[in-house]
């Protein structure tokens, strides 16, 4: 994978300092090991950015951003997989986690679940859907976390031996160009 292209799109420590949510992480977003980019920090960190992407919490940027602390992964790319669940893909993701879970605890799925912000609807419906959905989530996450993991350092190795090829068909070249001007 390219440093280039990754640099270009996730947040700079700086603006990652400056979050709000965040700020309870003082000193340790100072360490540089998790401002790095190789391969296993930015592996790592999709592991952990898809897995509580998928994760139905609030203050999931948080929770990525502590694991990615812990684990020594990338920070920043952490928390801007946490963003794949945004409130407009909320609905879809975690619906579909519902779906999952219902499927792996051989329930039925809920055609209508209509949700209020009531009383009513959290102690009746949701004491109902909280089971099938974490299950799923926690599934889905953990699939997505290592397919993202994997992908990362086969893309990366994959470039790398890219890169590996091209040099040595560089040399190759300098090489018969420097032997046909003798």
């Amino acid at each position: 994978m390219p440093k280039k292209l990754i640099k270009r799109y996730i947040p700079t420590p700086e603006k990652i300092k400056n979050m709000k949510g965040l700020g309870l992480l003082g000193k340790w977003l100072h360490n540089p090991n998790i401002w790095h980019l190789h391969r296993h920090s930015v592996a790592k960190a999709f592991l952990i950015g898809l897995f509580w992407m998928a994760i139905p919490i609030p203050s999931q940027m948080v929770a990525a951003a502590f694991c990615a602390i812990y684990f020594r992964a990338n920070l920043a790319i952490s928390i801007a997989l946490v963003w794949i669940s945004n409130p407009l893909t909320m609905p879809p993701i975690f619906y579909f986690n519902y779906l999952v879970g219902t499927y792996i605890l051989g329930q039925e799925a809920q055609e209508e679940l209509g949700f209020e912000l009531s009383w009513h609807w959290i102690t009746n419906v949701l004491g109902d859907l909280w089971l099938p959905l974490y299950l799923g989530s926690l599934v889905l996450g953990i699939v997505l976390g290592l397919l993202g993991y994997l992908t990362i350092h086969l893309l990366w190795r994959q470039h790398v031996i890219k890169s590996w090829q091209e040099r040595k068909e560089r040399r190759r070249l300098q090489k018969q160009a420097k032997a046909s001007k003798k």
